[in-house]
């Protein structure tokens, strides 16, 4: 029997988060923000790590700073998000990263702590799995 995925997991009450969501692939990236907005978030998606670490610095310096930012790992013609993560986290040390791939034996993924992510994400996204992850991380 599927999981039933929560649907109210914003734990922050009357404050709306937005999460930023890299991914080369444009159906990947509409699914993702789609799950957020019904999850109760903002969502704003990228193409790859140079464009991600453009809009962080944006969103930070105009005080409206991204609450995670879920990156694909692994970016065709592009920064990828182990890569991109480096530079946010000297942007932004405390940032919270959240590693993404359908890749689950690259190291990355398997240490993904080590490259400054605090949880990652399997591909294919199953709401069940985006929400326990971002409750997850409001706890962290």
């Amino acid at each position: 029997m599927p999981s039933k995925a929560p649907t109210n997991i914003n734990i922050a009450k009357n404050i709306i988060h937005s999460i930023l969501v890299m991914d080369d692939e444009k159906m990947i990236r509409s699914i993702a923000t789609s799950m957020l907005k019904h999850l109760g978030y903002n969502a704003m998606a990228c193409v790859n790590g140079e464009e991600a670490i453009e809009l962080y610095r944006t969103a930070k310096e105009s005080g409206t700073p991204y609450f995670a930012v879920i990156m694909d790992l692994i970016i065709i013609g592009g920064m990828g998000g182990k890569d991109a993560a480096e530079q946010i986290l000297r942007i932004d040390p405390h940032a919270r990263l959240i590693v993404s791939s359908g890749y689950s034996d690259d190291p990355v993924i398997a240490d993904h702590k080590k490259y400054g992510f605090q949880l990652s994400l399997p591909k294919p996204y199953r709401l069940s799995d985006l929400s326990i992850v971002l409750k997850t991380l409001h706890e962290l």
